[in-house]
């Protein structure tokens, strides 16, 4: 709609804004019409008008089984919108049009905005299936009617209400029609059927709305006079209300189509189901991140134990035992690292910058102050999947690099690099990791595919059979060595 209107029409953002304000709310309008809405707007030179967005009822069969946004209308063609623009009224007259051997009446609401004509809403009903309106179908008519009305007044859609209709009740959910005093006029069956599941014993038609709502809502204080106002419909607002184990979405519309409150349309939903789901999801998040924090505990418990064994063990021949616990220790706290982040989390994502800047600082500790550690680039948000086995490997890569990269008292420096690129539709984004040193360098028979020590083993596992991905080591050039990642991963978003 936005290049269709700016490229084609005179209308400004702000008038842009109204209607798509009016294309939020319009479902409303073409359910309780049982008809398509197709806005129309005058073009640039005045001589067309060009369709710019269309809604088709729920309630009934479409008239048009094609697409009419885009379209163009020269003027003249249908003299209905050429006299709802011009005159800024609503237009009925005129016999049945027939479109593919069904007959269609058309209306045209002009679109009124601060006393100006933006464009018409052609209203399009088949008439296939006209029979005897029932009582619903009249209280669904009038409604429209009121509504049109005041979109030709420019009193509708709401200026200081945004609403979300994926969120909103729609007009099959329930409908309450109310008079000026907020006394149920009609109830339909739907909205009888939720306010007999919070509590209510008799018939709707005739109870004052704002009372009778206030009266099965739980609280036992005093009257809730903004609960009341609402379910009156005085003001267009939206509100919940609980009781009897029951939560009815409610959504109030003034209807003032000759500038004087006549009534109120009261849409609303029964969402106990929904709102039951979203607190067992709620807890399952809760639960989830008790988990993650229970075991991000645990892991510190047990590398405490190591490293209390590690000082246990004698000196001379325990060194190789206590070198072995310490690496244990780290790869452990690795681990840890990434519960503790998901403990903080609603989803089983994590930032995975912070990580692997903390794996760095505790790999560093084996050589304080001597070597140095840095990371370049960023490696984005990852499903834990994947970075709990990459924090791992990172801690091996980086542990060995410092244990066999430098001689001891020496000073160096290692740098992580990460590089993410995008995925497509068919294809799964990469994340490609450089670990390098400018220490001692590999030794001349070196081959990282068949190195046996149990750090490069623990990388080759996790990086190839678990993440999918490749792994490799170098000679790095000015001399150090360097480790190359290459692993598969999906667009992760918060």
């Amino acid at each position: 709609m936005n290049d269709l209107v700016r490229q084609h029409t005179l209308l400004g953002d702000s008038d842009l804004e109204w209607l798509h304000l009016l294309v939020s709310e319009w479902q409303l309008l073409s359910d309780l019409s049982f008809a398509d809405l197709v806005l129309w707007v005058p073009t640039s030179d005045g001589t067309r008008y060009v369709s710019v967005a269309q809604m088709r009822p729920n309630t009934g069969p479409t008239s048009y089984q094609d697409d009419m946004v885009g379209h163009f209308v020269p003027r003249g063609r249908r003299p209905l919108l050429d006299i709802a623009l011009d005159e800024g009224r609503i237009v009925r007259e005129g016999d049945p049009e027939w479109r593919e051997e069904v007959p269609v009446r058309v209306e045209s609401i002009p679109v009124r905005r601060e006393g100006r004509v933006l464009g018409v809403v052609a209203r399009n009903t088949n008439l296939l299936t006209v029979r005897t309106p029932s009582r619903l179908e009249l209280t669904y008519l009038q409604s429209a009617s009121d509504l049109a009305q005041m979109i030709a007044a420019g009193s509708f859609p709401f200026p200081d209400q945004q609403v979300d209709m994926d969120a909103s009740p729609r007009v099959g959910d329930g409908l309450i029609r109310l008079d000026a005093e907020g006394v149920v006029q009609y109830a339909s069956p739907n909205a009888l059927s939720a306010y007999h599941r919070l509590g209510l014993a008799a018939d709707l038609v005739g109870l004052h709305l704002g009372q009778t709502t206030d009266e099965l809502a739980p609280s036992r204080g005093p009257t809730d006079e903004s609960l009341v106002k609402l379910a009156s419909g005085w003001a267009p607002r939206e509100t919940e209300i609980e009781g009897n184990g029951c939560v009815v979405q409610l959504r109030a519309i003034p209807l003032k189509p000759k500038g004087v409150r006549i009534g109120s349309l009261i849409l609303l939903r029964d969402v106990t189901e929904l709102r039951r789901r979203e607190r067992e999801l709620i807890t399952k998040d809760a639960t989830i991140r008790e988990i993650h924090h229970r075991v991000k505990n645990n892991l510190q418990t047990v590398a405490a134990l190591l490293r209390l064994q590690a000082r246990r063990i004698g000196e001379g021949s325990g060194d190789t035992a206590r070198e072995a616990l310490e690496e244990a220790v780290r790869r452990v706290g690795s681990i840890a690292i990434v519960h503790e982040t998901l403990s903080q989390n609603l989803d089983e994502r994590v930032e995975f910058d912070e990580i692997a800047d903390r794996v760095l600082a505790m790999v560093a500790e084996i050589s304080p102050g001597l070597v140095t550690g840095r990371r370049t680039g960023r490696f984005g948000v990852l499903a834990a999947e994947v970075a709990t086995p990459l924090a791992m490997v990172l801690t091996e890569v980086l542990q060995n690099a410092l244990e066999h990269g430098f001689k001891p008292g020496e000073k160096g420096l290692v740098e992580v690099a990460a590089v993410r690129s995008a995925g497509t539709r068919r294809e799964e984004g990469r994340l490609l990791v450089t670990v390098q040193d400018n220490g001692r360098g590999l030794p001349e028979d070196f081959d990282a595919h068949t190195a046996g020590n149990l750090g490069l083993q623990i990388v080759r596992t996790l990086v190839e059979g678990e993440l999918g991905g490749g792994f490799d080591m170098m000679p790095a050039p000015g001399g150090g060595a360097r480790v190359v990642l290459d692993i598969p991963v999906r667009e992760e978003r918060r």
